[in-house]
């Protein structure tokens, strides 16, 4: 259903106006796509429900393919780039925006229960950078996990900017929030899932590891890293590095040990 919009002001537009200071202060349930592939990937996966959309007018012929898969309710703002760009805030280039609504997210117990009998799962504490966040998802889904479990001190996975970094994959990889109350490790192994944290001062070098069938790989905060109560209670793995240099980036860190795991066998 399209809708011209030719006023700034226009309430109906209400969801994208100053785009970047809504970010800040969270969308209340709700979350913000930008671009076609992000776009593409939530329409066809049906996991989430777009809202609206809000798209620069000279998009919505190319948009067309990806159109037809809304539901017929869903509405279509679209506006010349000038009129976007003061609604947003910025210089909307991508002139693709859409507003979704977050499918009610599963208990962490019951994502890991239902994954298959030979799965990876990444378990998360502690990552506050949405660019890391993003990148953590795009690898998770580019090696195939199941699951993406998050700690209650992660930055949120849906904040627009990880979700454009992710490629859409924060939008397609089912997550779940672990509770303060919750016993990560009690949890993990509850489901047959070998924790295996990574630090670098693990004992086990990554390149000797045999891949457990239902292996949950455990990262921390870049600088910190993991919870000592985390690295006592699982078994922990080291990257070996040249001498006098000890770390990587965690998302970098979750590439090399998600690809490893997906290709060995168990």
């Amino acid at each position: 259903m399209l809708v011209p919009i030719h006023n700034p002001d226009d309430p109906r537009i209400e969801p994208y106006r100053q785009v970047r200071e809504r970010d800040l202060v969270g969308r209340r349930g709700g979350f913000m796509v930008e671009g076609e592939v992000v776009l593409a990937k939530v329409v066809a996966g049906g996991r989430h429900a777009l809202e609206s959309l809000l798209l620069d007018e000279k998009r919505v012929v190319g948009l067309q393919p990806i159109l037809d898969g809304l539901a017929p309710s869903v509405p279509v703002y679209t506006a010349p780039q000038a009129v976007l760009d003061a609604i947003v805030g910025f210089h909307i280039h991508r002139g693709i925006l859409a507003v979704g609504r977050r499918a009610p997210a599963p208990s962490a117990a019951d994502l890991l229960a239902g994954l298959p009998d030979r799965a990876l799962a990444l378990v998360l504490f502690g990552i506050g950078n949405h660019d890391n966040m993003g990148g953590l998802f795009r690898n998770a889904a580019a090696f195939g996990a199941g699951a993406v479990l998050l700690g209650p001190d992660c930055c949120d996975p849906l904040y627009r900017k990880a979700i454009r970094v992710s490629v859409g994959a924060a939008l397609t990889t089912p997550f779940a929030w672990f509770q303060p109350g919750d016993d990560p490790i009690a949890l993990l192994r509850a489901e047959g899932f070998e924790p295996l944290a990574l630090s670098p001062a693990g004992s086990e070098p990554l390149h000797r590891l045999a891949r457990p069938a239902r292996a949950a790989l455990i990262l921390g905060a870049e600088g910190p890293g993991l919870p000592p109560a985390i690295l006592a209670r699982a078994r922990t793995v080291a990257i070996p590095m040249a001498g006098g240099f000890d770390s990587l980036n965690v998302a970098v860190t979750s590439g090399i040990v998600l690809h490893h795991l997906a290709i060995a066998a168990p």
